[in-house]
């Protein structure tokens, strides 16, 4: 358009009438099409609510997680854009709104919690859906939970067509805790992920889930609706 206007001028000053309307018509033109590109927003992906975010990384999971690796999950599997500030205060803000409104809505996200205090498991975020032993953190919880994910992850990357790249990088990171899981060397297989997963939860799994249900039934007994979801208000160690 500098050009443009440029032109306008010398041929105004030379007395080219003619030329320098037409040099005017199409300057407008161009301020115009200008106007257009500058007003028209760029197109964005439909913005997915945060919870909702929570939420499909943890059904994937399909165990009790911590909001750092929920955050990887669904940047990796569904290029999400959470960041782990926007999860600090979730839990307390789905406390509140099933304290207000009991089961109003189709889930919630809550608490795991641990085995021996029936208490919220720091860090760790689950979702009301699922049955009460799902969400309780014994003693190999952490263990056969990390491998169940695992399992879970690889199995989905198999059922993709185009898994991206952070999907398998994830993937890896699992594999690399897993033994037999991978050798280091490239992309993570999902195959022998699942297979070096399985052959250690076929370890764990029956005396986790023992210890698991054994919580649940006390948690059923001493527990409201509300501290089953939430804790009992009794303050936490750390969960490995």
């Amino acid at each position: 358009m500098g050009k443009l206007r440029k032109a306008i001028r010398q041929a105004t000053a030379a007395g080219r009438h003619a030329e320098a309307r037409a040099l005017r018509a199409r300057l407008r033109e161009a301020e115009r099409q200008w106007d257009a590109e500058v007003e028209q927003p760029a197109t964005q992906p439909p913005l997915v609510p945060v919870r909702e975010q929570v939420h499909r990384a943890l059904t994937l999971l399909g165990a009790p997680t911590a909001a750092r690796m929920i955050v990887a999950v669904d940047e990796s599997f569904f290029g999400g854009q959470m960041a782990n500030t926007q999860l600090t205060s979730l839990r307390r803000d789905e406390e509140k709104s099933y304290r207000s409104a009991p089961g109003a809505r189709p889930y919630y996200l809550c608490a795991a919690l641990t085995s021996e205090l029936l208490s919220p498991a720091r860090g760790l975020l689950a979702l009301s859906t699922w049955a009460l032993p799902q969400r309780i953190i014994g003693p190999l919880s952490p263990r056969t939970d990390f491998l169940t994910s695992a399992v879970r992850l690889a199995e989905h990357l198999m059922r993709l067509d185009d898994a991206s790249p952070g999907a398998f990088r994830l993937l890896g990171q699992f594999a690399q805790n897993i033994p037999g899981a991978g050798d280091g060397f490239g992309p993570a297989d999902p195959a022998k992920v699942i297979a070096a997963a399985g052959a250690e939860l076929a370890v764990h799994q029956e005396r986790d889930q023992m210890d698991r249900r054994e919580a649940a039934a006390r948690a059923a007994d001493r527990l409201g609706p509300v501290e089953q979801l939430f804790g009992s208000g009794i303050k936490s160690v750390r969960s490995a």
